[in-house]
């Protein structure tokens, strides 16, 4: 650095700056370090840089699964952010076991990260008090934990219900069952955004259309197959299907065409998660966007607050507004379903609260 330094006419200050992609350098200054860097093949000393700053550039990143591809998705955007400021992601898996999930913390921590990003599949605030002792930066994603005062990012999870129960309705479903998530913050209150909505359309609440599976975010589409399965079972049959997630819809529509049902004509069904192969399916698969894009970006933006603020900033709540993304396997009519390439969103503005 000293060399290169010397070579531009520069301050070390200005090469460090360079490195760390600092807002406050000058494009030309920015090129002409980057330039010299590539002419000697110059790499960074991570290990001397962590010596001298106190940090690893290593920020951690726990979700339920490794292969679910919401969670890959805000993986992929949460490193291109981060990466853009020096810092690097460590991806873990809890498996949806929530003492696993201590376990992975704990052994993250041990390899001195500056910051935790979690998605918890457990209910226990103690592992994340002990992080708060300890003075290390954490941000919840997609799941908020009660009684935990916390930097959270997530979607307006009522209105995932809301809307895509609503939607069934509108096209006609009088029997709509639900295929729910845990009871965390998500399975929660989409739970509650799905019985809202048949009670404001004078709907009555079935217990026996709403199933619930020992995992949702792994073997997901086995766990949807199996729920079908046992909601095919119910006479009448229902007539729309909302799952909590994606993965669980593919798995029920796999369950329904296996038993020579049609959808969405005997069987209408949404999901949540908006993945990318949705639209590729042998019946495309409606769904609630949860904008992963936004989700990742917003939590990368106040991971890397805590990392450079020298005071720690107040917690915050970042609530983002979902979307309806409208395919076939929802459309009940040939007449509706040249609509089913449009977006509906719920509300076009983020909310957040502090």
């Amino acid at each position: 650095m000293k060399d290169i330094a010397e070579d531009l006419g520069l301050s070390v200050v200005t090469i460090s700056k360079v490195l760390r992609n600092h807002p406050d350098i000058a494009e030309e200054t920015r090129h002409r370090v980057l330039q010299r860097m590539k002419e000697v093949d110059y790499r960074p000393n991570t290990m001397a840089r962590s010596l001298v700053t106190g940090r690893s550039y290593l920020v951690g990143l726990v979700v339920p699964d490794l292969l679910h591809p919401f969670f890959a998705e805000l993986a992929k955007v949460i490193s291109a952010a981060v990466g853009k400021r020096g810092y690097s992601i460590i991806i873990s898996s809890s498996e949806e076991d929530p003492a696993m999930e201590v376990r992975e913390i704990e052994q993250l921590m041990d390899r001195s990260l500056d910051a935790l990003i979690v998605a918890s599949s457990g209910s226990d605030i103690g592992p994340f008090s002990r992080l708060d002792r300890q003075g290390v930066p954490y941000v919840l994603i997609d799941r908020e934990l009660a009684g935990l005062s916390a930097n959270f990012v997530g979607t307006n999870d009522e209105t995932v219900g809301r809307l895509a129960t609503e939607h069934l309705i509108d096209q006609g479903c009088k029997r709509i069952a639900h295929i729910r998530g845990r009871e965390n913050s998500t399975g929660e209150r989409r739970f509650e955004g799905y019985k809202r909505a048949l009670q404001r359309n004078s709907i009555p609440y079935v217990d026996s259309l709403v199933v619930a599976r020992s995992s949702v975010d792994i073997n997901s589409e086995k766990m949807g197959a199996e729920a079908m399965r046992l909601l095919l079972e119910r006479r009448p049959i229902p007539d729309g299907i909302f799952a909590y997630n994606d993965p669980l819809a593919i798995g029920a529509m796999e369950a329904i065409l296996e038993a020579g049902l049609r959808i969405p004509e005997d069987i209408a069904v949404i999901g949540c998660g908006n993945l990318h192969y949705d639209r590729l399916l042998r019946v495309p698969l409606s769904s609630v966007d949860q904008d992963s894009q936004g989700m990742g970006d917003r939590t990368a933006e106040i991971v890397l607050t805590l990392l450079e603020s020298k005071i720690r900033p107040q917690a915050r709540s970042i609530i983002l507004e979902p979307s309806l993304v409208l395919r076939d396997s929802s459309m009940r009519t040939t007449g509706r379903r040249s609509a089913a390439r449009r977006s509906k969103p719920a509300n076009s503005k983020r909310t957040g609260r502090t």
